[in-house]
């Protein structure tokens, strides 16, 4: 937290949600449900304790439902957000838990639910994994919701508000930041929360800026004060200086014309001045998130991560709870491409609530296409929902971490045993579906002419690769600076897959985060790489960069660069050769 003399006070948290906006507080403040007395219950009185806990998950769920039934047009295609918070009031860990915890230690009902609230909390958060990390505030939010009826108190209406305000609460879930109304709330804040919580994803769907995970912002702000929400770099300042007021007043200015003009071109193709066509994809993992997708005009799902059902079911998915959500994806996205990649887990991600799997490095252990393998009833029991889903759709199959031509030789033994069970079981299902392996260890790029023998197509994941090759964790503070994308080893690779693909005449997308950076795009463009996939509210950014670039120029700077041997001379390069192009997508940001 900065508080300079002028009085106004910058707190830092997450981008939520992207864009600027400038107004009074309003604090949305559920008194009471912070406040919990502990105290012991006589056995006899055990059953209405409860009866009691039972009622107040009732009319929680209830007023949940209404909310979902009240959904706006806008909003519907959230609702599978809102139907997993429903699930999550009869949910074993939490509801279950609660009745056990009051039956067995004679406490009443607001110290059992928070008790096991926090110890859910506790045994998730030892998790590392981001998206798990992030179903977090779900048991939160909704253990609140209870809470709020089992206290008694009132809980806020936000569909009733009635003021042109920004929002500062401790938490919002997903069914409150629902009940935004456009003409009346400008953006918000809380202390709760993550970039990839299901509140930052309705936030995204309804263009809003928000600022998540500030700790301390409901504490600091009161009713009134004057804030500023840069939800773009995740700062809040609170009762901001003329100076300041006057800069941020230009910044939301730009920022709504940048974002307008990349709006007025997200229709044209992402094609670049001398001609060549470029395909934008989309990464996500939930899907909801088939409105952004939309939005940004993506041609298609270029990865569909699969590890969130596994994850916040607590439990492998039966076949049909697959097939229900990988249809309605490919149903959403009509005849567009839908890559689906197979479960991309480890034992230090499942052993919470499935079973123990010690690893002393579980990045260089049993994961991914090796769990799989491991695990042979879970993986045939996805590909069979992938196979039955592909008779609804335009499916691609992506297969995570292969390192070795033994690994895709066995997955395709696998997808042999899942074709011949469905043939036997007589299910309606599609057994023509491209079949792709992730390049994204040293050992899969020296195979890769090999490998590509065996598939129809490579998606590099630049995430995993550059960490691999260079030997380091990127969230490792004091190695991290070595992550970089435009690394000649890393850039090098690309080359030598790209070389690969060419030569075996198979299809080449890129899939990680380097797909979605500005600076990256002359040097892939250049290198001949036509499908690159990213989160989806990069697209329209890209693409009006794509548009504005020569591939022919692009290709002769590339050959340039390749003989650079070190990072900073590309990236200074690179900076100096498209320093307008670079220009005009920095003005928004």
């Amino acid at each position: 937290m900065n508080s300079p003399k002028s009085g106004q006070i910058i707190i830092n948290g997450i981008s939520g949600s992207p864009g600027i906006c400038i107004g009074k507080a309003y604090l949305v403040d559920r008194q009471g449900v912070n406040v919990i007395k502990r105290y012991m219950i006589e056995p006899e009185k055990v059953p209405t304790e409860i009866s009691r806990f039972k009622t107040a998950v009732s009319e929680a769920k209830h007023d949940h439902t209404a909310i979902i039934e009240a959904l706006d047009d806008d909003l519907s295609e959230n609702l599978t957000i809102l139907e997993t918070h429903l699930a999550l009031f009869k949910d074993k860990m939490l509801y279950g838990k609660t009745i056990d915890t009051i039956t067995n230690e004679h406490i009443n009902a607001e110290w059992a639910l928070r008790k096991v609230s926090y110890q859910v909390k506790a045994m998730f958060a030892q998790v590392d994994d981001h998206y798990l990390k992030a179903r977090i505030n779900d048991i939160v939010q909704v253990s609140d919701k209870i809470m709020t009826h089992l206290v008694g108190a009132e809980d806020v209406k936000i569909s009733e508000i009635n003021k042109r305000v920004i929002l500062v609460a401790h938490d919002l879930s997903p069914a409150d930041a629902s009940q935004i109304q456009l003409e009346t709330i400008k953006g918000f804040i809380t202390d709760r929360g993550g970039k990839d919580s299901h509140t930052s994803i309705i936030a995204k769907s309804l263009k809003i800026p928000a600022v998540l995970g500030l700790d301390t912002a409901s504490t600091l702000i009161k009713t009134d004060d004057i804030l500023i929400v840069d939800g773009s770099s995740g700062v809040v300042i609170i009762n901001p200086d003329e100076d300041t007021l006057f800069d941020y007043e230009e910044r939301m200015a730009r920022f709504e014309q940048y974002r307008a003009g990349l709006e007025r071109e997200s229709h044209l193709p992402a094609t670049t001045l001398d001609g060549v066509h470029l395909s934008l994809q989309a990464n996500i993992e939930m899907v909801e998130e088939v409105v952004s997708v939309k939005d940004n005009k993506a041609d298609g799902v270029g990865l569909f991560r699969t590890e969130y059902l596994y994850l916040d079911l607590k439990r492998f998915p039966t076949e049909d709870e697959l097939l229900e959500k990988y249809k309605d994806l490919v149903e959403l996205m009509n005849d567009q491409p839908v890559t689906i990649r197979t479960l991309d887990i480890n034992g230090d991600k499942v052993n919470p609530y499935l079973h123990h799997v010690e690893e002393e490095n579980p990045a260089l252990g049993l994961r991914a296409v090796r769990f799989c393998l491991e695990n042979e009833s879970v993986f045939i029991t996805q590909l069979k929902a992938i196979f039955r889903a592909a008779a609804f759709g335009n499916i691609k199959l992506l297969i995570p971490m292969i390192s070795c031509v033994e690994e895709i030789v066995a997955v395709k033994e696998k997808i042999i045993l899942a074709v011949e069970q469905l043939k036997q079981e007589g299910k309606v299902f599609n057994e023509h579906v491209p079949l792709g392996v992730m390049i994204e260890v040293p050992s899969a790029v020296i195979m890769a002419n090999e490998l590509a023998r065996h598939v129809d197509f490579f998606s590099i994941g630049t995430n995993d690769l550059i960490q691999y090759s260079m030997a380091i964790d990127r969230r490792n503070r004091q190695v991290a600076h070595l992550y970089q994308s435009l690394e000649p080893a890393v850039l090098r690779m690309i080359r030598m897959t790209l070389d690969a693909a060419r030569q075996n005449n198979i299809d080449l997308t890129m899939c990680g985060e380097m797909a979605g950076d500005p600076i990256n795009i002359p040097v892939l463009i250049g290198m001949g790489l036509k499908e690159l996939s990213m989160n989806p509210a990069s697209i329209p950014v890209i693409k009006q960069m794509i548009r504005r670039i020569d591939a022919k120029a692009a290709a002769e700077h590339v050959e340039k660069i390749l003989d650079f041997d070190s990072a900073a001379a590309i990236s200074e390069y690179i900076k100096t050769q498209y320093k307008e192009v670079l220009s005009i997508n920095g003005n928004g940001m």
